[in-house]
């Protein structure tokens, strides 16, 4: 952070925001404050649940709390903040804010892109080595996988602010976005950023890209080796990996579609990032109640032993 004091003269940058107007603004902080608080209740839920049933305790659902608590870190990254600026005037952030914000936001997202690929791992040997099952995902394995998932995100995260806090950045400081990311950041640094700018693509696109090659090649191998399963056994495990299959969609197709192509100012881009970063992360535990039995009639042995402690 020292070398940023000595060649910046911007403390303070200014967000442009999602809408000029401040009736949409207005309106937009009607809609969009529910959708927060919903991802906070309904993901905070599906970590109590799986932490308090004794009936979920298969490695399927340890990812998923995991998930579901990176997708309450990931969204309060962001959102928090955008919310509250919807109300004002002027939306400042300091430049130690902003990177603080670049790298959580950029922690959280690898991690959850990480564990995606662990929960695709875990359906994989699930279906096609059934009998291996237990053996093959032991706890120790498990809490290994997901200590690998936290540790991929920091690395990645720390790779992308050394690189930025190394730009001098002296004027202008409005930012084109509602948040920090490093795009539009590197837009208002006063040198040429290209090669920084293909270096952070490259990181976060690459593993975007190759984490969802893995998982579109293990869900085609799970998809194979399910015409050897019964009936049953086939309709139980397309129900799950369709769950799956709908985050993985929801959670790789608009980042793709930011990271993977060159920089722009479209509002397009700014609408696609509302999607990544508000609506998602409030469907994943719709997505994995509505589709799961055994979360639902869990989630309703919670509610009913709150119900009768309070009666």
């Amino acid at each position: 952070m020292e070398s940023m004091a000595i060649t910046n003269n911007v403390t303070e940058l200014i967000f442009t925001g999602l809408f000029q107007d401040p009736e949409v603004q207005r309106a937009c902080f009607v809609v969009f404050l529910p959708v927060y608080l919903a991802t906070v209740v309904g993901n905070g839920l599906i970590v109590l649940t799986v932490n308090v049933s004794k009936s979920l305790c298969s490695p399927m659902y340890f990812f998923l709390s995991y998930l579901s608590l990176v997708e309450i870190t990931y969204s309060s990254t962001v959102v928090p903040k955008f919310i509250t600026d919807l109300l004002a005037k002027i939306k400042t952030i300091s430049l130690e804010g902003c990177v603080a914000q670049i790298f959580f936001f950029h922690f959280f997202g690898v991690t959850e892109i990480l564990l995606l690929v662990v929960m695709a791992y875990d359906r994989y040997v699930a279906i096609c080595k059934p009998l291996q099952y237990m053996n093959i995902m032991s706890r120790q394995l498990c809490h290994v996988l997901v200590a690998g998932s936290w540790l991929g995100g920091f690395f990645h995260s720390i790779i992308q602010i050394l690189i930025t806090v190394q730009l001098p950045f002296c004027g202008p400081n409005v930012i084109d976005h509602y948040f920090c990311d490093l795009q539009p950041l590197f837009k208002l640094a006063c040198t040429d950023t290209f090669v920084e700018g293909v270096i952070v693509l490259a990181n976060s696109g690459l593993i975007a890209l190759c984490s969802f090659l893995i998982l579109v090649s293990s869900y085609i191998i799970i998809l194979v080796n399910l015409r050897n399963h019964s009936a049953e056994g086939r309709r139980k495990a397309l129900s799950t990996c369709a769950s799956h299959i709908t985050v993985v969609v929801l959670f790789f197709g608009p980042a793709i579609f930011l990271y993977m192509r060159p920089s722009s100012t479209f509002t397009e881009d700014k609408l696609v990032a509302v999607f990544y970063t508000v609506v998602t992360p409030m469907l994943n535990p719709i997505i994995y109640t509505l589709r799961n039995a055994e979360v639902k009639i869990a989630m309703r042995r919670l509610w009913g032993k709150k119900n009768l402690g309070m009666e």
